[in-house]
């Protein structure tokens, strides 16, 4: 092994020889093998893969490599998502930078062949960081949601759903994102608090003879003046006693005069604006709930461009066409988009005296969450889904506990949504996705079928009968809600989907729980049934992680130049590519620009130097806790790359030492030492305790139970042990130590590598250079270590103890005497109990040895002339005396003596003032008077030691 450990020289390589070895392949073989399979939830091909993935793809091959060393046929299924519509707003955005061109500009065909050379560029990517990551996936069962096989079965899904009456389409109001042009669900939509305005309007009266609180016109509250040309009716909340004598008056709607009732309703709030509200039910989600129940007419007036249409249409609430009112918009409102509308509304409501006032409100605007710009509920004709119906298999299976959530507490969130689900809208409006498979004939009734073909021969049509495709596309969430059975090859009865479906677990985020998980569990059930007809559910756990943030706690994002790209934090880079690669999308000359460049060099003012992938999965593993939140901590990332340094370097001392490896089978039935005892006693705890902490999915636990155990147990004591019994030992205590550092190296690898694979391989293939002639075998598929209780050594673990006590008291009097760690001493022991001595007695030469002790002396009267030229410190009820007459410079100790107890006599006195001043005590928070009062005791303490020491001094 090299002198410094150096990821770069390692990783790339060893992944290689994975790959060409196949270690990653599933076994087809039949056999009594236990199956294990994880589906990765598919990145989308938008972009490369950010901290997010690397996190969660860490935690996924965790538990894929420590199940394939478990003797399981593993696979972890890989996949892209093609990501309808953020593929779709980037490739648009792609081809408008290189050719200044817009949608209107190029063909359907054109888009669809640039967009299949984006997903081609970023799947190589894409791949590319999840190999770099180390992750152990088989790569010959790549999908992608388009792919011809997947297509398939997701048109072959939709027609069950459909001829089953559970897809149907529908006339009704939807998000309508005019930035996209399509439809977007609840769950795409973001609220904020915006500042607005209510701009408060007169409405006449028909009739001549209505007066209220004398006045011709009742007065409404909008924060959409130009909606005016949809309203439908005016609706007052029947508790509402100011307007009880308006209710059946009809008023003119102003610049329209449309002729409009008022009704009551209880939806209606009291308090907001005048207590009148207008009501549209084209372009609002309350009023065309309200509409519904009140068989109003629903006027639709904007295109789906978000534009004034120039003739308006209207609908009845069952949603067929019908001219009940004039359908001609006046031509200043035509073709003017929402904001122009508005203004030029509210400059004809000013000049005709329409308008009374104006508030300036704060209120809740939807935005869309890919295109941030404001959702206008639209009516649309769309197809839905009755996921009510669905949903009913899917909360049973968690409340009866067939599919588990990891933490708990995503159960309730769950089954809250779940119980009040809505049908889902499944249609969008784009060029990228999967088409529906339904056609129209010039009347547009509705045909469905696997293609054109089988939909002439299904209903017996001549070829040259009219048959036109719908233009639009499934919701990608569709055929993501499909992915764990699809990718296992059904329709067809799979090897890969009897063996591995329903799949073991589901790693994702809270975020996406109704996006996607709670849409598998229903569609999954509904679809997929055993040999016994009995529903299949998608996976058997679930576990939710964190969002990971920033240090400062910030969701990380590309406008706030916080995202950090999992292969720089791998290989490093530099300031100068960092703000290249953030900024490459953004104009030079703009401020944001020169904002995300002041972030980058404040956050990364030296660049990223290189950490290795094992450090960064380890890392991923030590943060993943069950919060919601995850700051990403750059000084932990340093730590772990110190942890991986620490076992390289522990390694090259095992191997420098050890130049033969036999069995150790033999040897843990051979006469040990306690500390050999006590080492493999702690390493016995550490597999039964990972193995407990990564079956309730508690990978922070199993990280720190390795770093704690490599890091303290192994190398800070039994390493450092072994060193001194390797140069001062007995040949057999040599080749004792040699061979248990090798078993317990062994083992350490083994539990390390699900976590860090890179380093443990290497480190293990050389260990096997030592063992056999074929050492091109790989630690992979190496047996997990078993936790065998006849092993545990409950005395070697309590003597161990009282040996580290001893030692570390031992060593701390070297240190600050500054006595050399190999000059012999003397040491008595006063005080100590039967079962300490007898300790002391059988292990008497080997702590002499460890710990260079000249004798060791049980304390008697005799000794009594020792007390007062040794150090004493206490262990419990016992007592270590250590002799220094002789052993130290009493002038030179005596004068630094004196300067260290005036400086302590300082600090005491400083603190002490503090602590009697009133108002300090009054004023200042507790835990501040808490630690200066700590402060105080520690500082009497180090007194009375030196005070101790000075008496001591007296003496020699």
């Amino acid at each position: 092994m090299k002198k410094n450990y150096n990821p770069k020289l390692i990783e790339e390589k060893l992944y290689k020889f994975w790959e060409k070895k196949k270690y990653f392949e599933i076994s087809k073989k039949k056999s009594n093998k236990k199956s294990f399979c994880i589906i990765m939830p598919p990145p989308n091909v938008t972009g490369i893969l950010h901290m997010g993935h690397a996190f969660q793809q860490t935690i996924m091959d965790i538990l894929i490599r420590f199940n394939r060393m478990k003797g399981k046929n593993t696979l972890w299924q890989v996949g892209t998502d093609h990501a309808g519509i953020s593929t779709q707003l980037l490739v648009e955005k792609n081809i408008f930078k290189k050719t200044g061109k817009i949608r209107q500009d190029y063909t359907k065909d054109y888009f669809i062949k640039k967009t299949w050379k984006w997903v081609l560029k970023y799947k190589k990517k894409i791949f590319y960081q999840m190999k770099r990551l180390g992750n152990s996936i088989d790569w010959t069962r790549e999908k992608f949601t388009l792919d011809p096989d997947v297509s398939k079965g997701v048109k072959k899904v939709f027609l069950i759903l459909y001829n089953q009456g559970l897809i149907y389409k529908k006339k009704t109001i939807v998000n309508w994102d005019m930035h996209l042009k399509t439809v977007i669900s609840d769950l795409e939509v973001k609220n904020k608090n915006i500042n607005s305005i209510m701009w408060y309007i007169k409405y006449f009266f028909i009739k001549k003879t209505h007066v209220l609180n004398g006045k011709n016109y009742i007065v409404i509250a909008t924060t959409r003046p130009e909606t005016i040309l949809g309203d439908s009716a005016i609706a007052i909340n029947p508790k509402d006693k100011r307007y009880t004598k308006c209710i059946g008056w009809k008023v003119l709607v102003p610049i329209i005069n449309r002729i409009i009732p008022i009704i009551l309703d209880n939806d209606i709030d009291i308090k907001k604006g005048t207590g009148c509200v207008k009501i549209t039910p084209a372009h609002d989600f309350i009023d065309y709930k309200i509409g519904i129940k009140h068989s109003l007419h629903m006027i639709k007036i904007f295109s789906k461009n978000g534009t004034i249409k120039k003739k308006l249409k209207i609908y009845d609430h069952k949603g067929n066409k019908d001219n009940f009112y004039s359908t001609n918009i006046p031509l200043i409102f035509q073709k003017l988009n929402r904001l122009s509308a508005r203004k030029t509304i509210i400059k004809f409501l000013k000049k005709d005296n329409f308008l009374i006032k104006k508030e300036y409100i704060n209120s809740m605007i939807p935005f869309g969450d890919r295109s941030n710009t404001i959702i206008e509920p639209m009516l649309t004709n769309q197809w839905f889904l009755k996921t009510s119906y669905l949903a009913k298999k899917a909360i049973f299976a968690v409340q009866n506990k067939e599919i588990l959530f990891f933490p708990k507490k995503y159960k309730n969130m769950y089954l809250s949504w779940m119980n009040n689900i809505q049908d889902w809208c499944i249609s969008r409006q784009l060029l990228w996705g999967h088409k529906i498979p339904v056609w129209y004939d010039n009347k547009n009734k509705i045909y469905v079928g696997k293609n054109i073909i089988d939909v002439r021969k299904k209903y017996n049509l001549h070829e040259n009968f009219f048959l036109k495709q719908d233009n639009n596309v499934l919701d990608t969430w569709f055929s993501s809600s499909l992915w764990t059975f699809l990718t296992l090859g059904w329709p067809k009865k799979t090897y890969e989907l009897q063996i591995f479906h329903p799949t073991n677990v589901i790693v994702s985020g809270f975020d996406i729980i109704f996006f996607w998980i709670a849409r598998m569990i229903m569609l999954t059930m509904h679809i997929v049934k055993n040999d016994s007809k009995k529903s299949n559910i998608p996976f058997k756990k679930i576990y939710i992680t964190g969002l990971i943030r920033d240090e400062k706690g910030n969701k990380m994002s590309k406008s706030k130049g916080n995202i950090v790209n999992p292969i720089d934090l791998i290989d490093g880079i530099s300031l100068e590519k960092l703000i290249s690669f953030k900024t490459k999308d953004i104009d030079k000359n703009c401020n944001k620009y020169n904002n995300i460049c002041i972030k980058i060099t404040k956050n990364f003012p030296n660049g990223i130097k290189g950490f290795g992938a094992d450090s960064l999965r380890f890392t991923c593993a030590a943060l993943s806790n069950n919060s919601r939140n995850i700051s990403w901590d750059m000084n932990r990332l340093q730590g772990y790359r110190n942890f991986c340094n620490k076992l390289w370097h522990a390694s090259r001392f095992v191997l420098k030492f050890v130049k033969n490896f036999k069995n150790t089978d033999k040897l843990l039935k051979n006469k040990l030492s306690f500390l050999d005892k006590w080492i493999i006693s702690e390493l016995n705890i550490l597999i039964k305790n990972y193995i407990i902490s990564i079956k309730k999915y508690r990978f922070d636990f199993v990280a720190n139970l390795i770093h704690d155990f490599v890091w303290n147990n192994f190398c800070d004591w039994y390493l450092e042990m072994s060193k001194i019994i390797i140069k001062k030992g007995t040949l057999e205590e040599k080749n004792s130590s040699k061979k248990i550092l090798i078993y317990v190296l062994d083992i350490i690898l083994k539990l390390s590598h699900p976590i860090i694979p890179f380093i443990t391989e290497y480190i293990w293939k050389k260990i096997q250079s030592l063992k056999f002639k074929d050492f091109c075998k790989s630690i992979v598929n190496k047996k997990f270590p078993k936790y065998d209780e006849k092993y545990i050594d409950l005395y070697s673990i309590k003597n161990m103890k009282i040996f580290k006590r001893i030692f570390i008291e031992i060593r701390s009097i070297r240190k600050f005497f500054k006595i050399k760690y190999n000059k012999k001493i003397f040491l008595f022991l006063k005080n100590f109990n039967n079962e300490k001595l007898i300790f002391f007695k059988k292990y008497k030469n080997f702590i002499k040895k460890i710990m260079f002790i000249k004798e060791i002396h049980i304390f008697s009267k005799k000794y009594n002339h020792f007390l007062k030229t040794s150090v004493i410190r206490h262990i419990d009820e016992s007592e270590l005396l250590i002799p220094i007459k002789g052993i130290i410079n009493k002038k030179y100790e005596w004068v630094k003596l004196l300067k260290k107890i005036k400086k302590y006599q300082i600090k005491k006195k400083i603190s002490k003032k503090i602590i009697s001043n009133k108002k300090f005590l009054e004023n200042a928070p507790k835990k501040i008077v808490h630690r200066e009062l700590k402060k105080l005791k520690i500082l009497q303490n180090t007194l009375n030691n030196l005070n101790d020491y000075k008496k001591l001094l007296k003496f020699l």
